[in-house]
């Protein structure tokens, strides 16, 4: 049961809609107009030190954990220096736009647009990339749904896994200082390259100053506070947190809110530096433990009082908003930030290590409802017993958490792209279903390439069934199609063409983000960036893991060649012509030839007929993706996770041969396409199964609806626990369960205002049922809901 300071917090939470603050920009850009001529990282350094010596400090009524990204409690802030030109095209209609809408003030616009966007114009990320990209690149990769590369280029990159572990709950900033600044004093300046050690050392110094000040301003608006607050409780609440902040992050922590609020003061931290998304809290129940232990010892807090902590940092993470343009929020939709907090698992030494902190994540989750964390489970043989049962129990509420994953597959991931063996059984997850370790540097969702785009430009000679535009290779104009091997030649020619595009538009991201966007704040938590005296952007970390392609419709692909295949040359149902026609009708006046495309094999049902070819494009998506080097020289990774992408890409689609009509969604991850899979899920997990999971180490998902009377009792989630297991063994990586029935998803569709907090699981990620557009809901509706096992 919440608290009173939760259940006031949490209102505010799902009655508010986020509005944008314009502060952190405003001090951003009178900062950089100080430093014209220093180098970028001390631009940027200095710019982060400034917007915390002067962003307003808010403390909220009720607060334990502080510190806020702007004036408003649900809060967005700007970044023009990644791009100002959506911003200005489209904050005249933020309120009012379909998906993610913000609320901004005519005053703020017209403050941004005299005094900010000026400043920037010719100088940001967007414009760089619009200048550079290759024109028949960008045809297909800027804002097609074709292939889609938006985050990477109005955005930050985002995606990282602070190291609290070995790094800054051991030293905290000051002895990050300390560490720097003997670096320095080693230094021959007239060694080539030293001069750029320098600067790195100087803007980490920087930004660890910027985060001290900030926390002792929090400290003495906490005494302000205190000295006015009448009520005696919450006057000792304030000076607590007055003396916890005059002395975090600067030091280490000892107690549990002491090591909670270190770790929110750097989640603020990054989101100020980059507004990013997957800042991922990692391993908690790991780096938090001894904190737990050290207030149980001391008697500080008994679980209760740990639980209301945790829920305050849960309630943080979902109050501030990832900015976005409405291109991006279709690809990402449900104010989420892709905070991946992961619990359970094997420790680095091989052994299970589960413990207190793990159960008391799944009920803070389940208590207060939120969207963030991204909360995720690592489940094996060795989990205990008591455990598997509190994630089925979670699961049995409806919300979509958690997010269940292999611990064994993710281990084999990370090894397949060569970590040792202690760091691969590490692992954590990053933004939605990537596994992931906090000594790494990767961009795990580059680009959403679209299968089904392949399929159309393979059977319409290169164009757009939709337009008419020449968006693929001009082949196969003249669409005749002497074997389904011919169809199958012409799809991977096409589909190799968009991995090509996807590639090209990528090493002008990295490299552009390299050279304008240095990142000393999150190289301060990477121990081989500070030996090396070298940025994240230059290669510094760890392990430097290239970037992810995701691929976006598998099964609709896979099913639309199954249905050539079945149809016009093993069954000879129609002619080739025949059903190119019907597709370029929309099925229009080809009804029954519909009704038997709709009807052939399709993945999700344990069909080999189907699920051979599925296998066949993932295990080239592979090959092909893994055959290109970035530009630190690693390869590309395949993914196939799943956000909100499958809505616009299908958008973009013409009919298909599996019976979809156009404009349709597709399919996300590794997931059947809504409603195809009609057998029972075992039949779906063993379809998802037979595909080479492992080799995809941007990682695989699969989106599953239940019947609630599966979950109902304990029986049935025990039978859901067996059934998740075994799909593991099948070497599977992924699978996450919506359990809520449609019924209530029509009711809450038709009365919004009765379900603001209803969760509900959208790809890798759970959000407000309510936040989402109307076809995003009926494409979760659409689901096929498994009735028995």
């Amino acid at each position: 049961m919440l608290t009173e300071r939760i259940q006031k917090a949490k209102d505010e939470y799902v009655n508010n809609k986020p509005a944008i603050s314009y502060d952190r920009a405003r001090i951003w850009t009178e900062s950089y107009k100080r430093t014209e001529g220093q180098s970028e990282m001390i631009r940027r350094a200095q710019a982060f030190k400034d917007v915390c010596e002067e962003l307003t400090v808010t403390i909220f009524p009720g607060e334990l954990i502080v510190g806020a990204v702007g004036e408003f409690r649900k809060c967005g802030i700007l970044t023009p220096e990644f791009s100002w030109t959506w911003v200005d095209k489209e904050m005249d209609h933020f309120s009012d736009r379909v998906q993610d809408p913000y609320e901004m003030t005519d005053e703020q616009r017209q403050y941004v647009r005299q005094h900010i966007f000026p400043y920037w114009q010719g100088k940001s990320l967007e414009e760089a990339f619009l200048a550079q990209i290759p024109d028949e690149t960008a045809t297909v990769a800027v804002d097609t749904g074709i292939v889609d590369i938006d985050s990477k280029w109005r955005q930050s990159v985002g995606e990282i896994t602070p190291d609290y572990e070995d790094c800054l709950l051991k030293k905290g900033f000051g002895g990050i200082i300390a560490e720097c600044k003997d670096k320095m004093a080693q230094l021959t300046l007239s060694r080539p390259g030293a001069l750029k050690q320098q600067d790195f050392y100087r803007a980490v110094i920087l930004c660890s100053e910027g985060m001290i000040t900030l926390a002792r301003r929090y400290a003495q608006k906490a005494t302000e506070m205190a000295a006015a607050e009448t009520d005696s409780s919450r006057k000792n609440e304030l000076l607590q947190i007055a003396d916890i902040c005059s002395r975090i992050p600067e030091c280490p922590p000892e107690t549990f809110q002491e090591a909670l609020q270190m770790i929110w003061f750097y989640q603020l931290g990054g989101i100020l530096m980059e507004n990013p998304l997957s800042l991922n809290p990692g391993r908690f129940d790991q780096y938090m433990y001894p904190y737990y232990q050290h207030d149980k010892a001391a008697g500080l807090h008994d679980d209760n009082g740990i639980l209301e902590l945790i829920e305050c940092y849960w309630l943080k993470l979902s109050e501030w908003v990832w900015t976005i343009s409405a291109n991006t929020a279709d690809f990402f939709a449900g104010y989420n930030q892709f905070q991946n907090l992961t619990v359970g698992g094997s420790g680095r030494d091989g052994k299970d290590a589960t413990n207190e902190l793990s159960y008391l994540a799944l009920k803070a989750t389940a208590e207060v409802k939120t969207h963030q964390p991204g909360l995720s489970v690592r489940i094996s043989q060795k989990s205990p017993r008591d455990f598997v049962d509190a994630v089925m129990e979670l699961v049995a509420q409806g919300t979509g958490f958690p997010a269940i994953h292999s611990d064994k597959t993710g281990y084999q991931m990370l090894k397949n792209l060569g970590y040792e063996t202690e760091d691969a059984r590490d692992w954590n997850n990053c933004g939605c279903v990537v596994p992931h370790f906090r000594k790494t540097f990767e961009w795990t969702s580059t680009v959403n390439v679209n299968f089904s785009g392949a399929f159309e430009y393979a059977t319409n000679g290169g164009k757009s069934r939709i337009t008419g535009k020449q968006m693929g290779l001009p082949v196969y104009q003249d669409r005749q199609f002497a074997s389904y091997d011919a169809v199958e030649e012409a799809f991977f020619t096409q589909f190799d063409n968009l991995i090509d595009i996807s590639v090209t538009g990528t090493l002008v991201a990295q490299r552009l983000q390299k050279e304008m966007i240095p990142r000393p704040y999150f190289s301060a938590l990477f121990e081989d960036c500070l030996e090396k005296g070298k940025d994240l952007v230059d290669g510094g970390a760890k392990y430097n893991v290239g970037p992810v392609l995701t691929g976006i419709g598998l099964a609709e692909a896979a099913n639309s060649l199954a249905a050539v295949k079945k149809l016009v040359f093993d069954d000879q149902v129609c002619t080739m012509a025949q059903l190119l026609k019907a597709m370029d009708e929309n099925w229009e006046g080809y009804e029954e030839l519909q009704k038997q495309a709709q009807q052939a094999p399709k993945y999700g049902n344990d069909l080999d007929y189907v699920d051979d070819i599925a296998q066949r494009i993932a295990n080239h998506f592979y090959e092909k993706t893994h055959s290109y080097t970035d530009i630190y020289g690693s390869p590309f990774t395949s993914a196939f996770m799943g956000i909100s992408n499958f809505i616009p890409t299908g958008r973009v689609i013409g009919a298909t041969a599996c019976g979809r009509k156009a404009g349709e969604p597709i399919s996300e991850g590794v997931s059947p396409v809504a409603g195809t899979d009609i057998s029972t899920p075992i039949s779906a997990m063993k379809s998802c199964a037979k595909l080479n999971q492992d080799i995809h180490s941007g990682g695989t998902l699969l989106n599953m609806r239940l019947n609630h009377d599966l979950v109902s009792t304990k029986r049935g989630r025990s039978n859901i626990a067996s059934m998740v297991q075994s799909f593991f063994d099948m070497g599977a990586f992924h699978v996450q369960f919506n359990t809520l029935s449609t019924k209530t998803l029509l009711d809450a569709q038709a009365h919004p205002e009765q379900y603001k907090d209803l969760l509900v699981r959208v790809a890798g990620y759970s959000t407000q049922f309510v936040h989402l557009s109307k076809t995003l809901q009926d494409s979760i509706i659409r689901r096929s809901v498994h009735d028995g096992m």
